[in-house]
C-alpha cells in the first residue's frame, strides 16, 4: 500500500491508496502556522496512525509547495517559508525513524509534479504518453510527465513554465507586473488568480477576487468579459510556447482558474497561430482529481512509476 501526504499552507492531507489505486484512508488536518518542528510531527503521527489502520507498512511519498535543491538538498521555494532552507526530507526520516524504531526512506516531489502524475497515472490524461499539468491559481507551477514518469530535469526544475516571461508580448505588456522572484512579466503574475484580478482592476477600477469576477462574466458584466478574453490569450501564447518545445499529448489544468469551463472551449482556438505546426492536436482538459491530485500523485511516487 502507498501512503501520500500533501503537504499545503493550510492543511495537511494524508491519503492510503492500495496497488489498484483505490483510496482507504483521507484525513486532512491543519497545517501549524509556521512552525518547522510541529509539521514534522504531524505527519510522523498521521504515518503512524494510518499504517496502524491498515496494519502493514507502507511507501511514504510527499507532495510539498517547494521542491529539493540537488545542490544542498535543502527544501527551497516553498509557500510555507518554515520549510525553506530546512533539510526536510533527512530530517522527516529521522522523524520517522524515532517514531518507528526503524529507518523509513521517504519520496519527495512538488506540488505542480505530483499533479501531473496523478492525473498522468490514472486521471484525465492517463492514456498520454506526454503530459503537462498545469496549476493556475496563488501561483502558477507545471510539471511534465513521460510514460508515466516524473521528469524532474537536471536543476530540479523542469516544468516552471511560470518563471519565465510571458511569450509574444504586446508592447508594454511585459512591463506590467513585477514577480515575487525578481523578474519582471513572469507567465505566474499574468495567469495565477491573483493575476486575473489585476488584469480586472486595471479595466474596472474594482477590486474584486477571482470568484466575484467570475460571477461577473457569467452574468455578462462587459469589464468580467474584456479581462477573460485577456487572460484567455495570454494563457493560449503561454501554452503555445510550452506544447513547441515539449509537445504534450494532454495538459491537463489544475487550481482554481482550471475551473473556468469556457476556457476548454477557447484556448485551442486561440493557441494555433502560436503554434509551429499545421496541425495541433493536443488537448486541455479539466483533472480528474481535483484538488485531490496532490496527495494521489504523492502516493505514486512509489509506483511501478520511476522521477527522472
Amino acid at each position: 500500500m502507498k501512503i501520500g501526504i500533501d503537504l499545503g499552507g493550510t492543511k495537511i492531507e494524508i491519503l492510503v491508496l492500495d496497488a489498484d489505486g483505490k483510496e482507504l484512508i483521507r484525513k486532512r488536518v491543519d497545517t501549524p502556522s509556521n512552525d518547522y518542528q510541529a509539521i514534522q510531527k504531524v505527519i510522523a503521527s498521521l504515518v503512524f496512525e494510518a499504517e496502524q489502520i491498515v496494519d502493514q507498512e507502507c511507501t511514504i511519498g510527499i507532495c510539498t509547495p517547494g521542491s529539493l535543491s540537488p545542490a544542498t538538498s535543502l527544501l527551497r521555494n516553498a509557500n510555507t517559508t518554515c520549510l525553506n532552507g530546512q533539510p526536510f526530507k533527512q530530517d522527516l526520516e529521522r522523524s520517522l525513524a524515532n517514531k518507528f524504531r526503524i529507518a523509513r526512506e521517504i519520496r519527495i516531489a512538488n506540488d505542480a509534479n505530483c499533479f501531473a502524475l496523478s492525473e498522468a497515472i490514472d486521471g484525465a490524461a492517463q492514456n498520454a504518453n506526454t503530459v503537462f499539468g498545469v496549476i493556475v491559481g496563488t501561483g502558477t507551477g507545471g510539471g511534465l510527465v513521460i510514460n508515466k514518469q516524473v521528469l524532474v530535469g537536471g536543476n530540479s526544475i523542469a516544468g516552471e513554465w511560470g518563471h519565465n516571461p510571458l511569450p509574444w508580448a504586446n508592447d508594454g505588456e511585459l512591463e506590467l507586473t513585477k514577480c515575487w522572484c525578481g523578474q519582471q512579466g513572469c507567465i505566474e503574475t499574468f495567469l495565477s488568480g491573483p493575476g486575473f484580478e489585476f488584469e480586472f482592476e486595471r479595466i474596472s477600477n474594482k477590486k474584486l477576487i477571482a470568484e466575484e469576477i467570475v460571477k461577473l462574466l457569467v452574468r455578462g458584466d462587459s469589464n468580467a468579459e474584456q479581462a477573460m478574453h485577456i487572460y484567455e490569450h495570454r494563457m493560449a501564447r503561454s501554452l503555445a510556447h510550452v506544447i513547441n518545445i515539449f509537445d504534450p499529448t494532454v495538459i491537463v489544468l489544475g487550481g482554481g482558474m482550471s475551473k473556468i469551463r469556457r476556457i476548454y472551449e477557447n484556448i485551442p482556438e486561440l493557441w494555433r497561430q502560436w503554434i509551429f505546426s499545421d496541425c495541433v492536436k493536443t488537448k486541455i482538459l479539466p483533472p480528474k482529481f481535483g484538488d485531490a491530485s496532490g496527495v494521489r500523485g504523492a502516493a505514486w511516487l512509489w509506483g511501478d512509476e520511476v522521477v527522472i
